[in-house]
């Protein structure tokens, strides 16, 4: 199943747009991704604060992000805007803290927040130039 596939049959949708389903995909798995990462690092013995709290929050975010950008009626394009600037944020406060690690599980972290930050930061662009 595909989320830009859904997104694209939603009826009020004018133009189908790849980079936002994109972006709503890598958010949601970016938003588990961190949701794990934070539980691995409260196993570690190294105070790991930080980037729990990084983690987290990224997760929390991610969640708000994708599950904002994937409802279309009404088309509340701003909010939208604004959330994905928001997980931009987000996801950069988070790579940074996880690649301060050599854990596995905060490599794949930041790899995965430098990856939605790039589809976010490519919806956004689509979504400034038809709203522009």
């Amino acid at each position: 199943m595909s989320i830009a596939e859904m997104i694209a049959d939603h009826p009020q949708v004018k133009e189908e747009d790849p980079a936002l389903g994109q972006a709503v995909r890598h958010a949601m798995y970016c938003a588990a991704i961190c949701n794990s990462c934070a539980d691995a690092c409260s196993a570690e013995e190294a105070d790991m604060r930080q980037c729990i709290r990084s983690c987290s929050d990224c997760s929390d975010i991610c969640t708000a992000t994708y599950r904002t950008a994937s409802r279309r009626t009404a088309g509340n394009v701003l909010l939208i805007m604004g959330m994905f600037e928001l997980c931009i944020q987000a996801c950069e406060q988070c790579a940074e803290e996880c690649e301060k690690h050599d854990d596995p599980h905060c490599k794949r972290c930041a790899k995965m927040c430098r990856e939605t930050i790039e589809d976010c930061r490519k919806a956004l662009e689509f979504m400034k130039k038809d709203n522009g």
